[in-house]
């Protein structure tokens, strides 16, 4: 039996996800060979990164990346941190000979994007973007109907990521509110997970025009920041809010197909409504992930009488990632539905699988950079107030 030792860099909300992740992959896919090492937790703070990985199960810690790229003992660099240090942490880590598993978005811009793909390409590394919610069980369903050609030939996509947190206008300036750090807002935070599973699902985009927002435009400077309860103001001094709070696009799709996308963190009531609808010739789907254990489908060939969507619980043995290869279920028994949590276990355990196989499993930082070239597009499209040309390699 193999290991992979892994070393993550952060241990915020998205540190804990992933730490989480490594610890119950053996016990829900044990026919996989490598089992993964929580060898060494990396945050700049030591006592809190030394909090962080007694609570969580990790061996040990740095504080230094230079560091931990340099041990003989990790075979995978996990990147969790703010957007702006990705890159060149991706980078260092390929060319240390260290596979790479980073938080989305890859880059600030698709400049970036194309050198760390050209690095982990150079270094020969296993390489993966954490899109997670590709491997919602009911979304790798869709994946499945469209490619069986269930849709027939599809004709729209259009999607929405709703959040409402960042509403409140004394909320203090946290770097995903500063360009600098973040690259964007709502864009590079939420829309970049419509654009992926777009992509995913529908295929290359050529086009966007979009427009974007900033509804409160200066917030109170960042002050301390706590791990359970968050950011906290300094001192009454305002800083100027210089990503997007919400933003819209519309899309033409290399094979034909219309889209329509939107992201924004000031819709009340809406805490993470990730949603999406594929139409085509012969039918639509509908997937929200706040029921995320549900697919919609509706399909043309029903008779006239009885047409109308059902709702699929994708929790059977016969849906994505729901099933042991010899038989069985891998979670729970049909509609005892799995969370979150278990989008990044199903992620993680593709990247392990791709570890001992030598392949970069999708989305893999190729497909990042397609994603990159979107992002991007809609900035230029903003900017200039028009449609823009996605780049291509």
């Amino acid at each position: 039996m193999g290991e992979v030792r892994v070393g993550l860099v952060g241990y915020s909300f998205m540190g804990r996800a992933h730490s989480n992740a490594y610890r119950q992959v053996p016990f829900y896919f044990p026919e996989i060979e490598s089992k993964p090492v929580l060898q060494a937790l990396c945050g700049r703070n030591e006592a809190a990164v030394q909090a962080a990985a007694a609570a969580m199960g990790w061996e040990d810690v740095e504080t230094d990346f230079e560091a931990l790229i340099a041990r003989d003992d990790i075979d995978l660099i996990d990147i969790a941190t703010p957007n702006n240090v990705h890159v060149a942490m991706a980078i260092k880590a390929a060319q240390a000979g260290k596979h790479v598993f980073c938080e989305k978005p890859l880059a600030m811009n698709l400049a970036e994007a194309r050198q760390a793909l050209a690095a982990v390409e150079a270094a020969g590394v296993v390489h993966m973007v954490c899109h997670n919610y590709r491997r919602a069980p009911a979304v790798s369903l869709a994946k499945q109907m469209i490619a069986d050609g269930a849709l027939g030939t599809i004709y729209h996509w259009r999607s929405q990521y709703l959040q409402d947190w960042m509403m409140d206008p004394e909320m203090p300036a946290v770097w995903r509110a500063q360009k600098a750090v973040a690259g964007s807002g709502a864009l590079g935070d939420l829309l970049a997970h419509s654009i992926d599973l777009a992509l995913w699902l529908v295929g290359d985009i050529e086009r966007v025009c979009c427009d974007m927002e900033t509804f409160v435009k200066e917030r109170p400077a960042l002050g301390g920041v706590d791990a359970t309860l968050g950011a906290t103001a300094g001192g009454g001094e305002k800083v100027k809010v210089d990503v997007d709070d919400g933003v819209v696009a519309l899309a033409r799709f290399a094979n034909g197909a219309l889209g329509t996308m939107e992201a924004t963190r000031f819709a009340p009531g809406h805490k993470n409504y990730n949603w999406f609808e594929v139409n085509g010739s012969k039918g639509s789907i509908i997937f929200n992930l706040e029921r995320m254990n549900e697919l919609e489908y509706y399909s043309g060939d029903d008779e006239g009488g009885l047409q109308g969507f059902r709702t699929i619980q994708a929790t059977e043995e016969v849906h994505p990632f729901l099933g042991l290869p010899d038989g069985g279920g891998r979670y729970w028994p049909p509609g005892h539905i799995i969370g979150y949590e278990h989008t990044f276990i199903n992620t993680v355990a593709d990247l392990l699988v791709g570890i001992e196989k030598g392949e970069s499993p999708a989305p893999n930082f190729a497909d990042a950079v397609k994603t990159q070239a979107v992002l991007e597009a809609c900035e230029g499209s903003a900017d200039a107030g028009g449609w823009a040309e996605v780049e291509t390699a």
